[in-house]
């Protein structure tokens, strides 16, 4: 791939674009910052569009001054922050404040985040809000630049070069912790879906979030502290057990509420089908919806008693149960926090689009994790 072939080519650019950084003509000045803004901060070219039919999305061309906070906490001195803000791809918000004095973008082949905080400085100076920071250039210069270092070079191979070197570096990281040995295949998805979700903030791949999303996460919470309360009250049984006593909650068996579940589920059935005035079809759908709500209230029992015994259990029988409970609520906490964490970032855009695949197939070679996972 691309990608893959930019890897004989990118200390070649960077050693271009640091060169050109400091160059005195305009034009050579902004392609070299264009370029390490592309490079580093994984931002679009940015087309040219007709403003008055579509959204005002923006790409690294398009900045336009308003978008470029300089010291956004007012901290003065020698400070090198600017918050970008502006409607990226698919009018999703980037908004992110970037540190160019940090260590991370003056190391390295790719350092010079001094030298480009200093450039875009220059570049917004004495312009108004809505003057373009990048002036002197436009996409078809930026992009026939990019092409004369490797032929079929675009933003997108240098998000994807960037995207699959952040995944692999991400994995290994996870991957040298001592704990790792002794993780389970579901916590170290969970880790990996953390590295996949630096990738998707790497290239700014948000979604909104959903109200289906926000019930399913209370859901969860709510099921999550149940699961916890009853792990107390197995506790407290545990304890009254081992002294000998009788008197611990008991749940009595549905078998009886499952069997009028399931004839008003099969008598609002035969309702619908018999139904041939409209009244009937309304009695019939009111028929099922009660059967479902039963049901529903039933299964809610269930889980409300399902820490208990029909009788008095033995010692190693609440002993076994308190295991049980303690693996459902690690699992559940994971999931919650797997969900949690990922509400706000696309992770399969980043993984279908701009993953290398063969980084994930190795990596659940290597720790035995099934593909499917």
């Amino acid at each position: 791939s691309k990608a893959a072939l930019l890897c004989k080519y990118i200390t070649k650019i960077r050693k271009s674009y640091k060169k050109d950084l400091k160059s005195k003509d305009v034009e050579t000045r902004q392609l070299a910052t264009a370029t390490w803004v592309i490079d580093r901060l994984a931002l679009r070219v940015g087309g040219e569009k007709d403003t008055d039919e579509e959204a005002d999305t923006v790409g690294c061309c398009s900045l336009r001054v308003e978008h470029l906070t300089f010291d956004p906490n007012d901290e003065g001195g020698d400070n090198k922050e600017i918050e970008l803000e502006f409607l990226g791809k698919d009018s999703m918000l980037f908004k992110q404040t970037i540190d160019f004095g940090a260590e991370m973008y003056n190391q390295g082949e790719g350092g010079m985040g001094d030298q480009v905080f200093k450039n875009l400085e220059g570049f917004c100076k004495k312009k108004k809000s809505t003057e373009e920071v990048f002036h002197a250039i436009n996409p078809t210069l930026l992009n026939a630049h990019l092409k004369k270092f490797m032929d079929g070079l675009t933003a997108k191979v240098f998000r994807t070069y960037n995207a699959s070197k952040t995944l692999q570096e991400e994995l290994r990281r996870h991957e040298e912790s001592p704990l790792w040995a002794n993780l389970t295949p579901a916590e170290k998805v969970v880790e990996y879906n953390a590295a996949n979700r630096e990738v998707a903030i790497l290239c700014n791949h948000q979604k909104s979030v959903s109200k289906a999303q926000e019930t399913q996460l209370e859901a969860i919470g709510a099921k999550l502290a149940k699961l916890k309360k009853q792990r107390k009250e197995l506790k407290a049984i545990g304890r009254k057990v081992s002294a000998g006593a009788t008197d611990v909650p008991l749940r009595k068996s549905p078998k009886e509420m499952d069997e009028e579940v399931k004839a008003a589920l099969a008598k609002a059935k035969r309702m619908k089908e018999a139904a041939t005035t409209n009244a009937q079809k309304i009695k019939a759908t009111e028929a099922d919806e009660a059967a479902k709500q039963k049901k529903r209230d039933l299964a809610q029992l269930k889980f409300n008693k399902a820490h208990l015994w029909e009788k008095v259990p033995t010692v190693e029988q609440v002993k076994k149960r308190i295991v049980t409970w303690q693996g459902k609520i690690a699992k559940m906490e994971l999931d919650l926090k797997h969900k949690d964490d990922n509400k706000e970032v696309s992770l399969g855009t980043s993984k279908i689009n701009y993953m290398d695949p063969r980084i994930s197939v190795a990596w659940c070679k290597r720790n035995e994790v099934p593909i499917e996972k």
